[in-house]
């Protein structure tokens, strides 16, 4: 490709609604163009990358057994009525109705769909095991799109569905997907981590993210670094820190802690350990009877994990945090001072792990300024009613395998598959006959990657001050050839033209920058844009029998000679 034929479009400052490191440099790059809120045009230099992220997945998917189709943009109410999805989703659902008043809605996944094809096309056992797969763009109406195409509104995924005649048949598709991710993701060139997640509204049993390591990711990811151990954190399971619950040693005492709301405060006010203390929680469930209250205890340096709570038994079905009228009601005061002591009306208890093995513990008075300390389970307050864990991990705590102790870091991701099981088949009456000629429920797993996210992920996990780093499996271009003086010099013209060609014939992507820029516009350009190799000739280089070669990480130029130039530079730019 030459540039005067190509849409080069870079600029030197990123605009000031560009969050993040990836936002702002394709951008810049001339990658994309925002629309609206979250909906960009890809730009032909951010098309070439995302158009290389699909064909190793396109590879890798058939390779597995997937077979590609295309299903629509838009879909039918009636579908996702089936499954209860229409009223479950929230407004990121968009729906829309055509002109007979009829409701549709723009897809954000594809489970009914498949689903319906598979009902209406499979009908015999023999004709399973099917995985179906496709690319193709979803639209999800964040509240707060950000991040540019981190988590944008409209998007490119690609979404496979296995199905199966058991459990067990269906775990060996799961596994083959995810052997097919761990492929994609290394020949992606990305640092990346495979952990167990919550399965979410999708649903399931099972489910593993695929989080590409960077700093700015919007998730936290934890391992161990001495096991193969990692999960989400919302999934990580809190071990209790202590395995036996000490004896009472302090009698019970109310003490004032006046202006001290938080635990922070309240074990500098005391002279404790911020260990000592506990936090309360407070959340509603709302029933036809009205809002049952319950009060969930962590130790006052934890924090509540939301998703963990959220399947404990009569919270499955949904909680919000409960009001301060309702807080006052069941407690006699404010947030701030809560505790589970001598509450103004019956409220379910549930204590974490760590907390159910605490004693001598610091908790609010449910009196404004008070707070009670040397509290103990069994002497002072009755059992919690659920020990759970409830909270999130940190650093430092022991691993669930019993194999050393976690670490946490951040993690952007990109991709997920889940075990559904007979969820969607079940709610569709999606089936098939056996041997004996019975109907049974297909078993099916779903499995996602979002093809533009990687696009974000690779660029916030590879970059420097000058631009992009790609990774050389997916970089718009693998090389460019830069002209100094390409307007003045018919030798340098001659010989990048040559050059060129010869690249060109051996099957490489080869950009040549025939616009006579000065070497400064250039070189800042590519850089930018982040191609891998450049290979710079120049008038002065000619006479010397040398071109000058550089790695997009490198600091320093080699001088490679002309005659050996095509060799080593596609032994490099193919390694």
């Amino acid at each position: 490709m030459r540039a005067s034929q190509f849409f080069i479009t870079t600029l030197k400052e990123a605009p000031t609604d560009a969050e993040v490191v990836s936002h702002q440099l394709m951008t810049r790059a001339g990658m994309i163009k925002k629309l609206a809120g979250g909906i960009y045009s890809y730009l032909p230099m951010g098309l070439r990358v995302i158009r290389k992220i699909e064909a190793i997945i396109r590879e890798e998917m058939d390779r597995a057994g997937a077979i590609e189709l295309l299903m629509p943009l838009v879909q039918p109410a009636e579908l996702w009525q089936e499954t209860g999805r229409w009223d479950k989703m929230g407004p990121e659902l968009l729906r829309v109705k055509d002109r007979h008043d009829r409701d549709f809605i723009i897809q954000p996944t594809s489970e009914e769909v498949i689903t319906d094809i598979a009902r209406s096309e499979i009908h015999s056992y023999r004709q399973l095991p099917k995985n179906f797969y496709h690319i193709q763009t979803k639209f999800r109406d964040e509240r707060r799109p950000r991040f540019g195409v981190m988590r944008g509104r409209e998007f490119t995924m690609k979404d496979a569905y296995s199905f199966d005649r058991d459990e067990a048949a269906a775990g060996e598709s799961y596994q083959a997907m995810y052997a097919a991710y761990v492929k994609i993701f290394e020949r992606l060139g990305l640092r990346f981590r495979a952990v167990a997640a919550d399965t979410g509204a999708i649903g399931g049993s099972l489910s593993h993210e695929f989080q590409v390591i960077a700093d700015t990711g919007e998730d936290l990811l934890v391992y161990c670094p001495d096991s193969d151990y990692a999960a989400n954190i919302e999934l990580a399971e809190a071990l209790a820190l202590s395995a036996v619950r000490p004896a009472p040693t302090f009698a019970m005492t109310k003490v004032a802690t006046p202006n001290a709301s938080r635990c922070e405060d309240v074990a500098k006010l005391l002279g404790l350990p911020i260990e000592r203390t506990v936090k309360s929680i407070v959340l509603a469930a709302d029933t036809p009877l009205g809002a049952e209250i319950w009060l969930l205890l962590v130790r006052g340096d934890h924090d509540l994990n939301e998703v963990k709570a959220g399947k404990l038994p009569g919270l499955e079905g949904g909680f919000r945090f409960a009001s301060e009228p309702e807080i006052i009601e069941h407690f006699g005061c404010p947030p701030g001072f809560l505790g589970p002591l001598n509450t103004k009306k019956p409220v379910k208890i549930v204590a974490d792990r760590t907390v159910a093995n605490m004693s001598d513990f610091v908790s609010g008075a449910n009196e404004i300024g008070f707070h009670i300390q040397g509290i103990n389970w069994g002497r002072d307050l009755p059992e919690a009613d659920l020990v759970a864990d409830i909270r999130n991990v940190v650093a430092g705590d022991p691993s669930p395998d019993g194999k050393g102790w976690l670490s946490i870091q951040r993690g952007i991701e990109v991709g997920h598959v889940f075990f559904l099981g007979d969820k969607y088949s079940r709610a569709m009456n999606c089936t098939y006959l056996d041997e004996t000629g019975k109907p049974q429920f297909m078993v099916m797993g779903c499995y996602g990657i979002g093809v533009t996210r990687l696009v974000g992920a690779a660029i916030e996990q590879n970059h420097d001050a000058r631009g992009i780093i790609w990774p050389a499996s997916i970089a718009p271009f693998a090389l460019v050839i830069c002209p100094v003086g390409w307007g003045k010099s018919p030798a340098v013209r001659e010989a990048a033209t040559r050059l060129y060609d010869e690249l060109v014939a051996l099957g490489l992507d080869v950009m040549l920058d025939d616009r006579d820029e000065r070497p400064g516009v250039m070189f800042a350009d590519w850089e930018l844009i982040g191609v891998p190799h450049r290979i710079t000739i120049g008038e002065r280089g000619l006479k010397e029998g040398v071109a000058e070669y550089q790695q997009r990480r490198d600091t320093e130029v080699t001088k490679v000679p002309l005659a050996d130039l095509v060799a080593v530079v596609s032994q490099r730019a193919c390694a």
